[in-house]
This record gives C-alpha cells, structure tokens and sequence, in this order.
C-alpha cells in the first residue's frame, strides 16, 4: 500500500510541471528547469538535482564552462530510478563553451556528450557569440560562429542533439545566423527579468520560431529586495523570487532558477498554482531600464 501511495504522488507531482513550450523540433521543453551555474561537487550536484527531480523539475541546464557535466550526468543515472521516471522523461541542456568555438566545436560538442555520458542530449546551446581568446572586434568571431554553426547542424542531424540553438546573441547575432543557417535555431538563451526585457530580441524571436528562454531571473539576487517586486509579493502572498520567475513563465518563457538548497528548489518550483494580475504583469515590466547583471554580448563582432 506504501508504495502504491507514494507511485501515486510522484505522478501527482509530475503532473503539476508538465508546463512545457513547444519547440520548432516538434518537441516540449518543460517551463521551469533546474540551473546548475557555479554548482560544484558531486555532492552538491546530487542534493540539488535530487531536490528538483522530487519537485517535480524535469528540465537540468548545463554547460562546459560550469565544469560539473560529469556530476550533472551521473546525477541523473543515480536519481532517476529513485524517483521512478526514465531518461525519456527528463530534458537535459548543455552549451559549447567560448574556447571550442570554430575548429574545436567538433570536439567540444563530443566532449559534452561524453561528460554527460548521455547517448542524446536535448537541446545544445552556443554558449556565446564571441571566441575566447579573440578580441571582440575580430571579425574572426563571426567566422567561427558559422562554422560552430554547422557542426551543431551536423550533430543534430545525427540524432546526438534533438535540439540546436544559441545563448547570449544579440539581434545582429541572431539576424545574421537566420540568414545562413539550414537548422533554425530552437532556443536563444538570454539574461531576462523586469529591468531587461529584451524586446526587440524577444519579437524577433517570436517572428522566426524561436523560443525565447531566460537566464539570471532574480537578477543575480538584486531584484529580490526591488520594493516594486516587494509589494507584488506581499499581496499575492508569495516570495519575490517565486514572483520573479513567475512574472517570465506567465509570458510563456521558459526559466531556469539554481540553488543547492532543497526548501529552495522546492519553492522556486512552486510556480503553477497562483497567477499574477494583469496589474501587477505590467507594474514588474514597468521597471525595464535595459540593466544587465551579467554578461554583455553586444560588442562581439
């Protein structure tokens, strides 16, 4: 009877994240999804994921340049039949880091599958527009885009990949790989919360099939004390970081909240059973003044 109750509330749990956008692939990435930046050591790695998989969270966000694919993977080996669902039932991202861009994407997209020692993985991202160890303003950047570019097309075209797209790219980026590309890109990745709202990206998005997904939701922290996020939460009865990531997931854009605390992950997971009002949407959009806590993307050539 014990196991009988508790197969029944994985399900039920399941069941209230199955929020998802569809992709140009024909496929659904679930709206909320683990983020794993600066999440470091087995144990660290494997209390988060944990958390999240109990949550509900069926979405785990990687990256070579967050040096912890191997634990990420393994991870999802250990859990997975503890919580009682399979490979097929969880979305794993990964991103091609700013070294291998160009002649190396070959070997850096390899090198993820093998970290993560998964046989596909869902959707792979370039990381960013720029090559490190180029400066911004060399033109060669643009030249390894393309080429990084096609590798990943080659990739999804094995089957190794389900899924292609980029982070990071400003419309130029964007407008310039729509121009040449054989594979739309399915996702662009970008720094989105109140202050950023990235409007012109997000319409182009919108105009060409790509889905639109945020990263760095709570503005790396500082949006959490904003007294307009404040005084939304107070009266919805939520805490900021729950409005924050709500205020993205009401517009139908995927998100991507870390934390290794597991009263965390379960809060930031708690976004499918309140709305926000019309009111309340646009006094959080109200506070657009173009800020970026992270990385600018827009003088790479």
């Amino acid at each position: 009877m014990v196991d009988s109750i508790n197969e029944a509330d994985r399900k039920t749990q399941m069941s209230d994240h199955q929020d998802s956008v569809l992709l140009n692939t024909g496929t659904r990435m679930p709206l909320l999804g683990l983020g794993t930046y600066k999440l470091r050591g087995k144990e660290n790695v494997m209390l988060a994921v944990d958390a999240a998989l109990g949550a509900g969270y069926r979405h785990f966000d990687t990256a070579a340049v967050y040096r912890n694919e191997v634990e990420v993977g393994q991870a999802l080996r250990e859990l997975l039949p503890k919580h009682g669902i399979s490979r097929a039932d969880v979305f794993v991202t990964s991103k091609l880091g700013p070294r291998d861009q160009g002649p190396m994407a070959s070997e850096g997209c390899q090198r993820s599958l093998d970290q993560l020692d998964l046989d596909y993985i869902d959707l792979f991202l370039v990381h960013w527009p720029g090559t490190q160890g180029l400066r911004v303003e060399d033109p060669q950047n643009r030249v390894n885009r393309a080429q990084t570019w096609e590798i990943l097309e080659d990739f999804h075209s094995r089957g190794l990949f389900r899924a292609i797209g980029v982070s990071n790219y400003t419309v130029r980026h964007m407008e310039e790989l729509l121009a040449s590309c054989k594979v739309v890109p399915a996702v662009l990745q970008v720094e989105f919360h109140p202050r950023l709202i990235q409007k012109e990206l997000r319409a182009l998005c919108a105009e060409r099939g790509v889905c639109f997904e945020a990263y760095s939701s709570l503005g790396t922290g500082a949006l959490l004390s904003d007294p307009a996020v404040l005084e939304v939460a107070s009266g919805c009865k939520r805490n900021t970081a729950q409005v924050l990531l709500k205020w993205a997931v009401q517009q139908n854009v995927p998100v991507l909240p870390k934390s290794c605390n597991p009263s965390r992950v379960l809060e930031n997971g708690q976004l499918f059973d309140f709305e926000l009002s019309q009111e309340d949407m646009k006094k959080l959009t109200s506070l657009d003044n173009g800020q970026r806590f992270c990385w600018d993307p827009t003088l790479v050539a």
